[in-house]
């Protein structure tokens, strides 16, 4: 009787099990295609923050190009990641590169850039990033327009050697209170213009990829 009462807790237990995981394995799917969603939206908005629809009619989504493994370093990414490319009819006019800070004050700031075919930047965004509330966090275009700051810049202009924040002697402001952000993300954004720089052929004679029936663009 024991032995009956034992077999008979053990399957109920078992049941129990399989159907338990069962619907933690569709939730997981559910949440996960959910979650994959909101990121290919959060993704485009940021993307055509940088270069709208009105200068591109490609899925930048779709249309893109890994980062070679030899400028991982540079670009502060561990695990590499895509560059975006966006183009008017089939001619490249702009690439979003992503980077990863990795010197911010409280962690890796992640950001993308995009740079025209001539060298400027159509602008920059962070994606990511742990910094102090109310100091370091108005690298978010949310938070303040300092990101703006970089629009029409490029490794000319301003020069090299003053890709810094004012308080080390270059041309981009500071926040008052936390200017270990801000210089990282100044140092960053021009690492990206640099490997702009050394993949030009590279970046501009890439492919089109092939468009979905609904480009992704509005």
């Amino acid at each position: 009787m024991l032995g009956t009462s034992i077999g008979s807790n053990s399957l109920i237990l078992g049941v129990f099990a399989l159907a338990t995981a069962a619907l933690l394995s569709g939730t997981y799917q559910g949440t996960r295609d959910r979650i994959a969603s909101e990121e290919r939206k959060a993704a485009q908005k940021a993307l055509l923050e940088i270069v709208p629809s009105s200068r591109h009619n490609n899925d930048l989504l779709m249309d893109t190009l890994a980062v070679p493994k030899v400028h991982w370093e540079l670009l502060g990414l561990k695990n590499g990641g895509d560059i975006n490319i966006a183009r008017d009819g089939d001619q490249p006019i702009a690439v979003i590169i992503p980077a990863v800070a990795p010197d911010g004050y409280s962690g890796a700031i992640k950001l993308i850039a995009g740079v025209n075919r001539d060298g400027t930047l159509a602008g920059v965004r962070v994606l990511a990033h742990t910094e102090t509330p109310g100091l370091g966090d108005k690298v978010d275009l949310k938070k303040s327009d300092w990101i703006l700051g970089f629009n029409g810049t490029s490794l000319q202009s301003p020069m090299p050697d003053q890709w810094q924040v004012k308080k080390d002697g270059g041309d981009f402001d500071q926040f008052t209170g936390a200017t270990i952000t801000p210089r990282a993300v100044v140092k960053q954004v021009r690492k990206v213009l640099e490997f702009y720089q050394l993949n030009q052929t590279l970046l501009f004679e890439a492919e089109p990829a092939p468009q979905s029936e609904e480009p992704v663009n509005e």
